[in-house]
């Protein structure tokens, strides 16, 4: 197995995790999401297919399609962090109550589910920005 397969592998798994992380929130534990966790739902599960099967392919290509994705998913969840730190500022989301509400709390809360799921973007993120300037690297 070539670099850009293991390095998308690692990725598919990461948005996996996620995916199934977030859906053992909702269905397992029964937490409501909000509104931005459902932007963020929305951006990541797309990416365990897209990541999947570029990695069947050895798609080194593959960063333009998945990039804006976890790029955009980064964003929404580095705000909805930034909201359950600073809950003074008021944002409100339309479902589940306000995105600063902290459901379930990890690690003593620093683990939050926003902070969970901007960890998984990051590490998408940072592997396809590997996988764009490098890929003739990766695949030695």
């Amino acid at each position: 197995m070539n670099r850009t397969r293991i390095l998308l592998a690692g990725a598919t798994v990461v948005a996996l995790v996620a995916t199934t992380g977030s859906l053992f929130f909702s269905l397992g534990l029964g937490l409501q999401p909000c509104e931005l966790c459902w932007y963020q739902r929305i951006l990541m599960y797309p990416l365990v297919v897209v990541l999947g099967v570029a990695t069947l392919d050895g798609d080194d290509q593959v960063w333009r399609t998945a990039l804006p994705l976890s790029t955009a998913g980064t964003i929404v969840a580095a705000y909805h962090s930034y909201l359950q730190v600073n809950p003074d500022i008021g944002g409100v989301c339309g479902v589940g109550g306000g995105c600063a509400a902290i459901l379930y709390p990890m690690v003593r809360g620093l683990l939050t589910i926003p902070r969970l799921s901007l960890v998984a973007f990051l590490l998408i993120t940072a592997g396809l920005l590997v996988l764009r300037q490098r890929p003739a690297v990766l695949t030695r």
